[in-house]
This record gives structure tokens, sequence and C-alpha cells, in this order.
């Protein structure tokens, strides 16, 4: 390996660690947006229902990767995950009145992707 080859390699592999350290310390975490356990049905439905009416839903259709579990905490949770995606990840796009919950653990499960 010559010099400048090596040189060359070095270079990419310090932009790589370079990237990572400003990452963390920009304090980029990736968060989601979850129901609160404690939120009540009907709330849930009106999350689901304002949510889909601004962003696109259909990962939670029968057949879905999201469908199942078939209840209202999940699908409330994905509905509110993907309008809290779409619309930035700010806190206030995570609000729904008091029921939203961010967190910092992705809350994917097998065919089910939160990001």
């Amino acid at each position: 390996m010559t010099a400048s080859s090596f040189s060359i390699i070095f270079l990419f592999l310090l932009s790589f660690i370079s990237a990572g350290i400003i990452s963390v310390a920009n304090g980029q975490q990736k968060t989601w947006c979850i129901a609160k356990p404690s939120s009540d049905q009907a709330t849930l439905l009106q999350n689901i229902d304002y949510a889909c009416s601004q962003v696109d839903c259909s990962v939670l259709h029968k057949g879905c990767p999201c469908f199942s579990p078939d209840n209202l905490m999940n699908h409330a949770s994905i509905a509110m995950n993907l309008y809290y995606s779409a619309k930035g990840a700010n806190q206030w796009n995570c609000d729904f009145r008091g029921s939203g919950l961010i967190v910092i653990t992705n809350p994917s499960y097998e065919n089910c992707l939160y990001d």
C-alpha cells in the first residue's frame, strides 16, 4: 500500500468517526411518539382519526405489517408516530391533548417498523 492510498483510507475513516462525534455532540437522539397507556378508548380513536386524516396510515390495514395486534393502543401509537415523524418529530407533534408520550426506545416489532 502506498502512502497516498493510506492517506485516502485514513481520511475516509476519519470522516466517518468525525460524523459520529458531531452527531453525539449535537444531542441528536432518535425519538418516537406512542400513546400513553393511561389513555381511554375515546381518546385513542380520536388520535387515530386525526393522525390518519393528516398522514398515510395504510400500514394499519388488515394484512399490513402493523395491523396486528389489532387493538386501539397499538393502532393509536402507530398512527401518532406516523404523524409525529411526518411533522418533524417536535415535542408538540406528540401532544395529542396530553395523550402522547415521547420515547427513546424503538417500539418497532416483528415487521412493523416505526422508523
